[in-house]
């Protein structure tokens, strides 16, 4: 055989059967471990297949099965830690029932979501995951015509869509009456723009404030959840003529931009401006950055959304379940109370 034909030839379940001088069926049950097939001839099986270099073919045997063991999960934005985290979580529970991932980004881009999404269902996944989805909700619907969605970090409402959330107004805020707490009036948020979650923050945000009386002193600046959605909100807040001493930015990652356009104004965090990010990502924790941040619980939110979409694949049908969980402030070095005048 020529070096090109050994290149082009790949063992089939066949030659497995051949070799080790048994069925194609009791090979295809060996290597599924089958409690019904002796440990003899088990391993004669699996020694053929690693002397041949076999390896299940797993198209067709998702064919034959009607289901590929696997689940697609769509990220808003893979720069983002959180979304990293939350595939931690997804990806534990998956692993411990025999499921593999596929993740693809839409990279915060409706249109690019659209077709990622479509990959998705082409390669015949078993369910989806749309974590901080952009989709519009008929796409979402008809998504879920085809295989179990679970939507993550998005409190959207549709029929047969299980959605797993954190208490985006809840936590908006829990930072608010932290500031306010160590004596910060002048306190603004920098808005997360269009992304899912920010407008139950931005709301939470101007309750807060209201229940405080610090209703006059709301300033919401255009941003989103990206380092250079931070660094514009903030340019923005320090160009007025009142400059807040106490920013929330709409997560972490926008934290980062903030800090980068104080530092550029030759200001101190927290001396001169306390600031609060989202999410509790590691990028949080790292020691040069110590950010205070509200904690979502981004590896829960991942095994739960999991779950959910086992639970549907079981057979579990009915209504749409919306699991909220709730966030935590977590104290850090860059909020503290403001200078004197």
């Amino acid at each position: 055989m020529s070096e090109r034909a050994e290149r082009a030839w790949r063992p089939t379940i066949l030659d497995v059967a051949a070799r080790a001088g048994v069925s194609k069926s009791l090979v295809s049950r060996a290597l599924r471990d089958a409690p019904t097939v002796s440990p003899a001839r088990r391993a004669a099986v699996r020694q053929a297949a690693e002397e041949l270099g076999y390896r299940p073919n797993a198209v067709a045997r998702s064919l034959v099965q009607r289901r590929s063991h696997t689940v697609g999960v769509m990220v808003s934005d893979l720069h983002n830690l959180f979304f990293a985290e939350v595939l931690d979580g997804v990806e534990a529970v998956a692993a411990g029932h025999g499921y593999r991932v596929l993740i693809v980004t839409g990279n915060r881009d409706r249109a690019a979501e659209e077709q990622a999404l479509e990959t998705l269902l082409e390669l015949r996944t078993d369910a989806v995951i749309l974590a901080s989805s952009r989709l519009s909700l008929r796409s979402v619907a008809a998504a879920r015509q085809s295989v179990p969605v679970t939507l993550v970090a998005r409190a959207a409402r549709v029929a047969g869509v299980d959605t797993v959330t954190n208490d985006d107004g809840r936590g908006a805020r829990l930072a608010v009456e932290h500031l306010a707490s160590l004596g910060h009036r002048r306190i603004a948020l920098v808005d997360g723009g269009s992304g899912p979650g920010s407008a139950a923050r931005r709301r939470g945000y101007r309750a807060a404030m209201g229940a405080l009386g610090l209703a006059d002193e709301i300033g919401v600046a255009a941003g989103d959840f990206t380092d250079e959605g931070g660094y514009r909100g903030a340019r923005s807040l320090l160009t007025g003529s009142s400059r807040p001493t106490a920013i929330c930015a709409g997560n972490d990652l926008a934290a980062t931009g903030v800090l980068t356009a104080l530092a550029e104004a030759g200001l101190r965090v927290p001396a001169d401006v306390s600031l609060v990010g989202y999410d509790n990502t590691a990028l949080a924790a790292l020691r040069h950055v110590s950010l205070t941040t509200i904690h979502q619980p981004r590896t829960e939110m991942g095994e739960a959304a999991m779950r959910a979409a086992l639970r549907r694949l079981d057979g579990g049908a009915g209504r749409a379940r919306r699991l909220v969980l709730q966030p935590s402030l977590v104290q850090r070095a860059t909020t503290a109370s403001p200078a004197a005048s």
